[in-house]
């Protein structure tokens, strides 16, 4: 029969305390080997160490409560609250949290400059967002002003015009390439769009081009893709774009790959009936880069990857890097790729301050940014329009909460 004392002996030269379940069990005579490997003795975690726990529906179905418990469910749904705390870190700061010091500059030394001083965000998505109904809660964003810079690729841009003349449609993943294309419908994801909206676009985009050609020549203007996004914007005029309300509130758009898509192919086409028309993508590095290195704090919100992620972050290199980072994708970093590359990395090349706790969640953009957007600019958006209504006399009460549920 093994002893207790070999039992302790053993855990001794494992390493690891016994506990007092698996001394009796040695006792008992069970084989010392299992007792030692089975029944480990824990050390007590800190006492501050948050609990696994979902939400109780018992309490009701409150969907604001439901986010909330988020960072404690575990798993993705953990990464999900703190990418809410995250945004609305970004959200809450001001200048006049700190102190004045030297590097801040004159400019910044009045206290009610500093409290008027809030981060830079940066949104930037890739062109299925556009595609898919998040383009609305982007448009939302923008047309409120919550926040300062975006970033997009080709289909990005594009596909919010093609929507201001005829919808998407829901179709199908399984629904066959060969059989559409003879059908002429394009799929994107189970998301269609007849060519006949990109023949809409470009009959559109046709004059739009001459005009920006004509103010190249005649009043010697070089556009560049950030110009050429605001100008259409404005041609547009529709308040259902995302653009429209990006030139209107004087958002900058940048898309380093704006010839990739339909714009890009309407350019081709215009190049053989009026060469010369010029589109300068120095200009917009230049703004950019520009943008980084005078915000006085950083956030970047960034859904999916390659060029729209990279992007981004590089400008903020110029900054040492960002304050605050939340990436949604599904990207994982086995390949090397950016687009999969955790926020550690990002650190490791300047991009993200080194000090910072930048949130990734990986997840499919369309199910989680309402989410976050519900519980962070949503939410403050309109606990401030009840306080306004309240000061106004128009509310019967007090000012809403920042806390009031979202939507």
């Amino acid at each position: 029969m093994a002893s207790t004392e070999g039992a302790t002996a053993g855990a001794a030269a494992g390493g690891g305390a016994v506990s007092d379940a698996a001394l009796e069990a040695a006792a008992a005579g069970a084989p010392l080997m299992a007792t030692e490997a089975v029944l480990v003795q824990s050390e007590e975690l800190p006492a501050d160490t948050p609990i696994v726990a979902g939400y109780d529906f018992n309490k009701g179905c409150d969907l604001a409560a439901v986010l909330a418990q988020m960072k404690f469910m575990g798993f993705q749904g953990t990464n999900v609250g703190k990418a809410i705390d995250e945004v609305n870190r970004m959200l809450d700061w001001r200048m006049s949290d700190a102190e004045w010091v030297e590097a801040d500059g004159e400019d910044f030394k009045d206290p009610e400059v500093r409290k008027r001083t809030k981060c830079t965000i940066w949104l930037s998505y890739t062109s299925n967002q556009i595609s898919a109904g998040n383009r609305e809660v982007i448009r939302f964003l923008l047309q409120h002003k919550m926040v300062d810079v975006v970033c997009t690729t080709a289909g990005g841009i594009e596909e919010d015009f093609l929507k201001c003349f005829a919808p998407h449609y829901h179709g199908d993943f399984a629904l066959p390439g060969a059989a559409l294309r003879k059908r002429g419908i394009n799929r994107i994801g189970n998301l269609l769009v007849p060519n006949k909206n990109y023949c809409l676009f470009e009959d559109w985009m046709h004059p739009v081009l001459n005009e920006m050609h004509d103010a190249q020549e005649k009043e010697g203007k070089i556009w560049s893709p950030q110009t050429m996004i605001a100008y259409m914007g404005k041609r547009i005029d529709n308040e259902e774009s995302v653009y429209y309300w990006a030139q209107k509130n004087d958002i900058p758009v940048f898309c380093p790959a704006l010839t990739d898509g339909s714009v890009g192919d309407m350019i081709f086409f215009h190049s053989y009936k009026r060469p010369g028309f010029i589109l300068d993508i120095a200009a917009d590095i230049r703004g950019i880069n520009d943008i980084a290195l005078k915000c006085k704090r950083s956030g970047m919100i960034i859904l999916g990857g390659g060029l729209v992620k990279h992007h981004v972050c590089n400008a903020n290199l110029f900054r040492n890097g960002a304050d605050w980072s939340v990436f949604i994708n599904t990207g994982n970093e086995f390949d090397g790729s950016d687009s999969g590359a955790r926020p550690d990395e990002a650190i490791s090349w300047g991009k993200i301050k080194i000090d910072a706790k930048p949130v990734k969640v990986y997840a499919e953009a369309t199910i989680i940014f309402p989410l976050l957007v519900a519980c962070t600019f949503a939410r403050k958006h309109h606990a401030a329009l009840a306080a306004e209504k309240a000061r106004a006399g128009e509310g019967g009460g007090e000012a809403a909460p920042a806390t009031a549920t979202a939507g």
